[in-house]
């Protein structure tokens, strides 16, 4: 029997995965999944289920009136889950707290399959994607457990859904709690984790793309990259990469795999010290060049810490560019402020 992956987006960021028939609608299947999705009619009368579809091709029908969704609203991506019968993987945002529905954040372990420490500046940590794992979006991330202690860390993903394993950057903080555990962490230990979360992830391309990446904020593209590959897109895409130090810049490597074998893929790496002896010193808003930047006719992703996502705004406004769509994801060493725009 066909179905369909349908990732439900909540305002508080928690994301869920049903599966939805070829001939079910999303709110029946949201239920089915214990998922209380807004409802009051169930008709298309009352417009409280509306939502907003993100990517995906459905169908409503025409048994819903104006009222509760109008052709306007339905040519913006709005939709009513109660009439909503999708026929593609969708993804969905809905305008409430996962609490209001009663559901919330998927819980579960992995186990760590190894460390990689990246000279001083991150680690790469690599766990055994277990079989109750949720799925999640590129770009997205989770809470992980700090063992010895009742604190967690977030971090995104640098792997790609479905892969046998989950991979992410981990930035060396000098006594930092999980760079501490990280450094003495031994094979076969177990973490507790928490999601996935966030509304920072990969919508369906349709315009060229623009990623800026900021230290370890590399890690969502890494995961996006590996998306964009398995779907061939065409549209260019162009990553710039900005660091602190030379040593800060990592994985340098796995972006030219990607630009070997993405034709449509270019980047760009500099880096902000003035003694630096890379070829390109500076920040990220001096290399944004007209090109990649198609007048303003482009997607946007940033990730990394808030002093770049407010310098990159900032130019965006001296230069008075509007892009088409930017979404950001601001973070500190021991967190993630996930912003969507």
């Amino acid at each position: 029997m066909t179905s369909y992956r349908i990732a439900l987006n909540f305002e508080d960021g928690v994301t869920r995965f049903i599966e939805c028939g070829a001939d079910e609608k999303v709110l029946d299947s949201a239920f089915r999944n214990r998922i209380n999705l807004p409802m009051d009619c169930s008709d298309g009368v009352c417009g409280t289920c509306k939502c907003r579809a993100e990517s995906g091709s459905y169908d409503m029908g025409d048994e819903y009136i104006d009222e509760a969704l109008t052709q306007d609203e339905a040519n913006e991506g709005l939709v009513l889950t109660c009439q909503m019968v999708p026929s593609s993987d969708c993804v969905i945002s809905v305008p409430v707290p996962s609490t209001a529905c009663k559901t919330g954040t998927a819980q579960f372990s992995a186990t760590l399959a190894e460390v990689s420490s990246l000279g001083d500046a991150a680690y790469e940590l690599v766990l055994d994607t277990p079989s109750d794992a949720p799925d999640f979006l590129p770009g997205q991330y989770v809470n992980i457990g700090v063992p010895g202690s009742a604190q967690h860390r977030s971090y995104s993903f640098s792997s790609a859904p479905g892969s046998a394993r989950m991979t992410f950057l981990v930035k060396q903080v000098p006594g930092g709690l999980m760079s501490g555990w990280l450094n003495r962490a031994q094979s076969g230990e177990t973490l507790d984790i928490k999601g996935p979360m966030g509304s920072f992830y990969l919508r369906t391309p349709t315009r060229p793309l623009l990623f800026l990446a900021g230290g370890t904020g590399l890690a969502p593209f890494l995961s996006m990259l590996e998306v964009l590959e398995k779907q061939a897109h065409a549209l260019p895409i162009h990553l710039i990469y900005g660091v602190t130090r030379d040593q800060d810049l990592v994985m340098v490597d796995r972006l030219v795999n990607f630009a070997e074998r993405l034709s449509n893929f270019t980047f760009t790496t500099c880096v902000a010290d003035p003694q630096t002896r890379h070829d390109k010193q500076g920040f990220v808003t001096q290399y944004m060049s007209p090109d990649v930047l198609h007048d303003g006719d482009v997607d946007v992703y940033l990730c990394g810490p808030p002093p770049m996502v407010d310098a990159v705004q900032k130019h965006f406004k001296d230069i008075a560019l509007n892009p088409v769509s930017f979404h950001y994801e601001k973070f500190t060493p021991n967190a993630i402020t996930p912003i969507s725009e």
